[in-house]
């Protein structure tokens, strides 16, 4: 079977050069009188997905996960990740050279307090960092006895010598009949937004926010269809967009002459002394506006205000025309998983399909719907141990066959020009064994508690994150990732501020989409994890004394009945999963091939049938 795949690379993660590069970094260091240097998993924007030239710490440490952050000092150097990334760290860097440590037992900025020697400058980049992380590094510093400082050239740079140029892919218009509403009455809310916050301006530093307010798509990263650029919209004139007009096609200058000003990036920082200088107050995203971007206002005279970009909460409540190209997007993605599960059932049981194969497998599923634009994320691949790696990201190095009796776990999305997906199915290849089956009863209680959530207005993610875990804590496991986040309408398929998390505080919103994703991981044996996303929707409750929520299921495929314990089941969750499968077999059945539909009519029979 050719192992290749249009989007996504298997290569393998290389540190055997970091122990120079950190060395060369030290040089450079030490020849500046600094002690110190933080390396963030960040560009300019503070994107999830960096373009090639932004890729520091991968490129310094050999770590490819999406999240972390390095710290190296003189004699010691230390790489910070959360639980998702915890195996994939200690397998992926030289830990002669780097130390993972989990975010769970040691913070960026403990470990900055317990080694920054006294006396000691830490530089950063201000390019990469936003003012609340400054203000944490500077109070680890302080308390450490030193000090940090702003570099004017990132010292990472300085030593990667062939560094990738600046990404310049064409920047497109998205359709309004996809989109659903006009950029000029997207601009109107948020010059609306600005008066009521008494601002004079915003400083547009998402590139998820600026392709949405503008209706613009771009593919400057991989995985999400981003232009990456600023734009400054004034609470009265025509915005600026700063855009490589190398990037800016014909369609897209159409649709934006009379709209707003375009100029080129290296403009953007005149924009900011203007600001200041007329003395206004700027709103400045707490989330991805980096340092450099606020110093440059304030010292011109201005005023920020650091605190949320009102796009973004725009954008996470989808209008009729975004929720109408989810549903339709989630019909042709839910036919090709169901292909490739089906597929998987046949050919896996033989010890012939690879992590990879699958990967590459699934994709082309996808691609022959004739409507993928890309995949929404790397997909992760996992047989049994590979499975307990929360984000793992299978290589020709690590690449195994799936096996009789493991678990096989793949996550996976895509983006489609109607919308965005993200779905993980754990399927049994072979006979599972008693605990495999109690653990995936587990997580499937959980999941459908979150699916038949019924709540007031008003209320967060924190607020029904234990739901999905309750399950597993009765049994005395649990899972170190957040139970959902927020998903974008062709964009982001991580996106803010919405999330069913311990940390999310945001209140849910009919329009909302989030994914509904518990887990469960045994370290080197196997994981399991079954995510759909939902939509929140307004929800009718007899008797009703406030206005109640709940969620619409939008993801379609089969969840693999040979891992369900029914005993461990109520009533009402063997209802609802068995409606559940009623609706994927009603939705998938004509849109598979005729050996692909008997499969889905076994796969998805009612739960006493199954038994």
């Amino acid at each position: 079977m050719s192992q290749t795949a249009r989007f996504q690379s298997f290569e393998d993660p290389s540190h055997r050069e970091g122990a120079a590069r950190i060395a060369a970094l030290r040089a450079a260091m030490a020849q500046r009188g600094l002690s110190g240097f933080v390396v963030p998993r960040a560009d300019e924007h503070q994107s999830e997905y960096v373009p090639p030239n932004a890729e520091r710490l991968a490129w310094l440490t050999g770590f490819t996960g999406s999240a972390g952050t390095a710290v190296v000092l003189a004699d010691k150097a230390a790489l910070v990740v959360d639980g998702r990334y915890t195996l994939q760290a200690a397998e992926q860097v030289d830990t002669a050279i780097v130390t993972p440590v989990p975010l769970a037992e040691t913070s960026v900025e403990a470990w900055i307090e317990a080694n920054l020697p006294a006396g000691g400058v830490l530089a950063y980049d201000p390019w990469l960092h936003t003012p609340d992380g400054l203000a944490r590094l500077e109070r680890a510093a302080k308390t450490a006895g030193g000090r940090v400082e702003a570099t004017p050239l990132n010292l990472v740079d300085l030593v990667w010598i062939d560094r990738p140029s600046a990404p310049r892919a064409p920047v497109v218009p998205h359709p309004e009949n996809l989109a659903g509403e006009a950029a000029a009455v997207k601009l109107g809310r948020v010059r609306e937004a600005l008066a009521k916050a008494r601002l004079d301006a915003l400083v547009v530093s998402d590139p998820h926010n600026l392709a949405w307010v503008f209706n613009l798509r771009g593919s400057d990263v991989a995985h999400t269809p981003l232009p990456l650029g600023y734009a400054v919209i004034p609470r009265e004139g025509a915005p600026r967009l700063f855009l490589d007009p190398e990037k800016v096609t014909e369609e897209a200058a159409g649709v934006l002459d009379g709209l707003a000003e375009r100029d080129e990036p290296g403009a953007l920082p005149a924009a900011l002394d203007g600001l200041g200088a007329a003395k206004a107050r700027v709103r400045v995203d707490a989330a991805t506006g980096a340092v450099a971007l606020g110093r440059r206002i304030t010292t011109a005279g201005g005023t920020i205000d650091v605190g949320p970009d009102p796009i973004t909460a725009m954008k996470a409540v989808k209008n009729a025309a975004e929720i109408a190209g989810s549903r339709a997007a989630h019909v042709r993605d839910g036919a090709a998983v169901t292909r490739f599960l089906a597929w998987l059932a046949r050919e896996a049981p033989g010890g012939a399909v690879s992590e990879i194969d699958a990967v590459v497998r699934l994709e082309a599923f996808r691609a022959e719907a004739n409507s993928l634009r890309e995949i929404a994320f790397p997909t992760i691949s996992g047989s049994g141990p590979n499975g307990a790696i929360v984000h793992y990201r299978v290589t020709r190095g690590t690449d195994r066959r799936v096996q009789p009796g493991e678990l096989f776990l793949i996550d996976s999305g895509a983006q489609y020009g109607d919308g965005t997906t993200d779905i993980t199915r754990t399927v049994a290849v072979g006979t599972p064994s008693p605990e495999m089956r109690d653990r995936f009863t587990r997580v499937l209680k959980g999941h459908i508690a979150i699916a038949t959530a019924v709540f007031p207005r008003g209320t967060t993610g924190a607020q029904i994150d234990a739901f999905a875990r309750r399950p597993l804590w009765e049994a005395g496991l649990d899972f170190d990732h957040g139970t959902g986040h927020g998903v974008g309408a062709f964009l982001s398929v991580h996106e803010g501020p919405q999330r069913i998390a311990k940390t999310g505080t945001v209140a849910l919103q009919p329009g909302m989409i989030v994914s509904n994703e518990p887990g469960y991981y045994k370290t080197r044996a196997y994981g399991i994890r079954i995510e759909n996303l939902v939509l929140v929707e307004e929800r009718d409750v007899t008797g009703a004394e406030r206005p109640m929520l709940g969620f619409e299921t939008l993801t379609l495929a089969p969840i693999d009945l040979a891992l369900v314990k029914p005993e461990l089941l109520t009533q009402e969750e063997t209802a609802w999963l068995d409606a559940y499968h009623a609706r994927v077999r009603a939705a998938l059945s004509d849109l598979v091939d005729p050996q692909t539909r008997q499969w889905l009519i076994a796969a998805t029979q009612p739960v006493a049938s199954f038994t």
